[in-house]
Parts: structure tokens; sequence; C-alpha cells
């Protein structure tokens, strides 16, 4: 279980519900603050993930553990934070388990 000051305010935004996990479901999206991809995700989907940091013009960082430990969510391999306070909140907070790209 990845605990870690970033894996909270991922946990909180999952509560809030300013989140969405998945390819189709993040392509659905109109806005997003943050773009989380995990290490573990197939080439494609980390080039989609760059792709939609670029489309959203936000920060696209990677999770070293796989983001399901996370999420708690079964194949979940890319993530979309659509809170500015909580993107914020997990850039500033960065551990060894996430990275920017």
């Amino acid at each position: 279980m990845a605990s870690s000051r970033a894996g909270t305010f991922i946990g909180f935004s999952m509560r809030a519900g300013k989140y969405k996990i998945g390819l189709n479901a993040v392509a659905t999206l109109k806005r997003a603050n943050l773009i989380i991809v995990c290490s573990t995700a197939s080439e494609n989907t980390k080039k989609e993930g760059e792709k939609f940091a670029k489309r959203f013009r936000c920060p696209f960082i990677t999770t070293i553990p796989p983001l399901e430990e996370f999420t708690h969510k079964e194949n979940g391999k890319i993530m979309a934070i659509t809170d500015k306070a909580l993107a914020l909140a997990i850039l500033n907070n960065l551990g060894e388990e996430l990275k920017i790209n």
C-alpha cells in the first residue's frame, strides 16, 4: 500500500469525485488539471497520457508503484484529476513514488 502525502490527495480527489480513471473516461473530459499514468502502463497509454497533458495544458506525472495502489481500482493505468487545488496539492507533495515528466 502506497502511503504518501500525494497518495492521500489522490484519495481526497476520488472521495470528492474530482477524477476520471481509464483511457476512455479521460478522453471524454473537456478539462483536466493533472494527468497521472502508471509506470506499468503500455507505451501506447503513456503516449496518450502525454497527448492528454498537451491537450489540457496540464502536468503529466508517472507513478512508480502501480496506480492501483493509490486508487484501489484494478487495471486503472491512467487517471485525470479535475480539481485545480487537489492537482496542485499532489504536485506540491510528490514523493519518491511519483515523478513529473
